[in-house]
């Protein structure tokens, strides 16, 4: 199903009089569609070109919207109506491809709407006619009032304005005032076709308008009667009474809901209460902790304090200790060198000590090998003589 928006009239889901609203643009033009090729550009749910269909030779609905065209083939078939998902600034038409081009309630939602009325423009036969509607601003900036302008709408026009733009494409324009009125009708019992209205004007105020309805051509339009629609729900006074009584029960509704609401109203102020008392509770709890948390951040600031100092007494005792380390280093590579040197002294004395201890050792034989003499001599028969009688060595 599709969306109702505010924006899109589908039948049934929207009040009567609003749907009525925009069934009559489509009658007021099913006058001129009699055999003609139609397209009806912003087609929406579709119930505007099935209107169109009765009378026309052949009737395109084109929307941008593809749920909106999906409703309409779903609801809508003919075999002179066909529905299309397609952008009024680009239409998949050539040129005088249409007889009748219409466009109600369209042209305030495009950005480009300068662009969609030179494509139906574009489109139209020479001898084919366009109709467009649109809301009359200044009705609608007054009836809107605080609730500001209409999201849906990027272009909105006054009654000049609306035909200075017009006329800059199509040379022939006719406007229309598009009004909801109060009338009186009076219906034979039995069917007749015959219909005569009366219609008192005091002269058209444009100004004062709901809708403008523009028919528009390429060439001279002859007539512009005045197109009155009374819809079956025109009995304003029955309808009056069936929606008061719908407002009378939405009334009723609303009582009992407020009723509802006034039982609960006091135990929502009891919960409102206690959450209160909770809130009070926790801002109290947060203040505590707030509180100590300052506290603990003053002593991890002094802390820090102390590790810094621990730190710079660190650097300045690691300084001191490697200049001293370095000392050490120094005197221990001059002590290994001292040693060094010792060691080959050493080495070198060796070399001269070997030499002499062989020497000695030589020395200690031939000592040994006198010594033996020596006492051979001593033991000798000629020494011991020579002692008796004083004569030879006194040894």
């Amino acid at each position: 199903m599709s969306e109702f928006t505010g924006e899109r009239a589908i039948p049934g889901e929207i009040d009567a009089d609003l749907l009525n609203e925009h069934v009559a643009r489509y009658l007021f033009a099913a006058r001129l569609a009699r055999g003609k090729r139609v397209l009806d550009a912003g087609c929406g749910a579709g119930y505007g070109s099935a209107e169109l269909a009765r009378a026309a030779q052949s009737v395109v609905g084109a929307d941008v919207a593809a749920e909106a065209v999906g409703h309409a083939r779903a609801h809508y078939q003919a075999a002179n109506l066909c529905f299309e998902c397609a952008s009024c600034a680009a239409l998949p038409h050539p040129d005088s491809a249409f007889d009748l081009v219409v466009a109600f309630e369209v042209i305030e939602h495009l950005a480009d709407w300068r662009q969609f009325l030179l494509e139906a423009r574009r489109v139209l036969a020479p001898t084919g006619q366009f109709i467009v509607s649109t809301p009359n601003k200044l009705y609608y900036d007054e009836s809107r009032g605080a609730a500001g302008a209409n999201p849906f709408h990027a272009h909105e026009f006054e009654f000049d304005e609306l035909r200075e733009e017009l006329t800059r494409i199509f040379p022939h324009v006719s406007l229309f005032l598009q009004n909801h009125v109060d009338a009186l009708a009076f219906q034979p019992d039995a069917p007749d076709s015959a219909v005569e209205v009366r219609v008192d004007n005091a002269g058209p105020k444009p100004a004062e308008a709901n809708f403008f309805v523009a028919v528009c051509a390429h060439r001279t339009q002859l007539g512009a009667p005045t197109f009155v629609y009374v819809p079956e729900t025109a009995n304003v006074l029955r309808e009056r009474e069936r929606h008061i009584a719908k407002l009378e029960a939405e009334v009723e509704a609303k009582n009992s809901w407020l009723a509802e609401a006034e039982q609960s109203h006091a135990a929502l102020l009891e919960a409102h209460r206690a959450l209160t008392e909770e809130l009070h509770s926790s801002n109290r709890w947060a203040e505590s902790a707030n509180r100590e948390l300052e506290e603990r951040r003053a002593r991890v600031a002094a802390l820090q304090e102390e590790v810094e100092k621990a730190n710079r007494w660190a650097l300045g005792e690691g300084a001191r200790l490697e200049a001293e380390l370095r000392k050490s280093n120094e005197w221990a590579r001059g002590l290994d060198a001292e040693i060094e040197r010792l060691r080959t002294e050493i080495k070198n004395l060796l070399d001269r000590v070997a030499p002499l201890e062989e020497q000695l050792a030589r020395s200690e034989d031939r000592r040994g090998q006198m010594d033996e003499q020596m006492q051979m001599i001593r033991s000798s028969r000629w020494v011991k003589l020579g002692r008796k009688f004083g004569v030879g060595p006194s040894f």
